[in-house]
């Protein structure tokens, strides 16, 4: 007893120390936990990934090759160590053939496109940039038919990553949301989605997943950080200077639409297996003595272009791909090909009663004269310039875990 009272004096009289070693420890305890916590869900992917590398295949079937593009860049510079550890281990027991691409510039992402080969899929390991540098890559090749049905992977390591929350569960913990998306990859459920086509009048287009946004709030949101040393009020900080230095902050936008076009069917990423030969050789005989009629050709009719004069402080123009396994419900085949035009004077991501929203196939944005600034394309920035915004229905195919599918599908309307 009389050393347990001895303990708690000497802690009573160095109260300040004390407390120090109860933070130390209570940090390290907790930071302990966490890896802790990491290893656990990397012991449990890499269980599941050897199950796959377990099957058997047949002797004239080959290994999977996948081409990763890794941007050792993203996430401050940790994305290779991220990788390595959480995503490459799990490839690696499956059986997969993995070839890694690193990029050393920003920009070098599209140039490594086109020299790709073919491969059985493609490996995005990075952020936003990364992945619309290489979509824009690979849908400049002169052979983009080809490549464009290439399964995609996308592995979240940048800080920001806007297409992920549509194909797998996120959570707080960076390891399970890239352990999660690379067993996705593995499973090989796909979903297609939705490019838009962004060209100047000068030059090559720009190719988009998300969307494209323009006004007074795409250049607050970029600001904000040089308003750093304010903490929580940097935000409206960065709101209150813009305001008094850009007032109004309405603009004039001309805008020309083209009205939405029947989308394409859904077609089974699977070819169907070819038919014996016996039924083809009847085929051919049939189609020999009993030619198909060929049907007349229908004269193409003029495209009709809607002008509207907007004034607006934010536009954003949009893909569904927040919810692309929305647009594949039998109920839903019928549906528009369609992107959103959206005005608004609050949270460009969010459609409030106050936003006007349009639906079309082409739009030709022109801005006012004078008009300075940047776009935000799939969060990089790009000068502010005259474009036209062409939607490619279902171009790409991406990996998605069939969990956050059924979610999405199950999601009211």
């Amino acid at each position: 007893m009389a050393r347990i009272v001895k303990v708690f004096r000497t802690l009573r009289n160095h109260w300040k120390k004390s407390t120090l070693a109860v933070c130390v420890l209570s940090y390290g305890g907790y930071w302990l936990y966490g890896k802790h916590c990491d290893s656990v869900v990397r012991r449990e992917a890499c269980q599941l990934a050897r199950e796959f590398g377990r099957q058997h295949i047949a002797p004239q079937e080959r290994l999977k090759k996948a081409t990763v593009i890794l941007n050792p860049a993203a996430s401050n510079g940790k994305a290779n160590n991220l990788f390595e550890k959480n995503a490459a281990p799990i490839l690696h027991l499956a059986g997969v053939e993995i070839t890694v691409v690193k990029t050393d510039y920003e920009g070098q992402a599209k140039k490594l496109m086109e020299l790709m080969e073919q491969t059985d899929m493609l490996i995005v390991a990075g952020g936003d940039g990364t992945l619309q540098e290489v979509i824009t890559g690979l849908l400049r090749r002169p052979d983009q038919e080809a490549f464009s049905s290439t399964p995609i992977g996308f592995i979240p390591l940048g800080s920001h990553n806007s297409l992920s929350p549509s194909l797998h569960f996120l959570s707080d913990n960076k390891v399970k949301d890239i352990t999660a998306a690379t067993l996705s990859i593995l499973k090989g459920e796909t979903v297609p989605v939705d490019v838009l086509q962004i060209k100047g009048e000068k030059e090559q287009p720009v190719f988009a997943l998300i969307g494209l946004r323009w006004g007074a709030f795409r250049d607050v949101a970029a600001k904000i950080s040089k308003y750093w040393y304010l903490g929580p009020l940097k935000t409206n900080a960065a709101h209150w200077f813009h305001t008094l230095r850009e007032w109004p902050l309405v603009h004039d936008v001309s805008v020309s639409l083209l009205a939405p076009r029947p989308r394409p069917p859904d077609l089974d990423p699977q070819k169907p297996p070819r038919p014996n030969l016996l039924h083809r050789i009847i085929r051919r005989l049939k189609n020999y003595w009993s030619p198909p009629a060929e049907e007349p050709l229908k004269p193409e009719e003029p495209e009709k272009w809607e002008e509207q004069q907007l004034s607006t402080a934010e536009l954003y123009i949009q893909t569904h791909n927040k919810n692309p396994a929305e647009r594949v419900r039998r109920k839903l085949l019928q549906c528009f090909q369609s992107f959103l035009l959206n005005k608004k004077v609050k949270d460009p991501t969010l459609f409030t009663e106050n936003s006007t929203k349009l639906e079309a196939s082409v739009c030709r944005l022109t801005l006012p004269e004078g008009a300075a600034g940047f776009y935000n394309i799939d969060n990089e920035e790009y000068e502010a310039m005259p474009v036209e915004v062409r939607l490619l229905p279902r171009k790409l195919r991406f990996f998605i875990s069939a969990e956050r599918r059924e979610e999405l599908i199950s999601q009211p309307q």
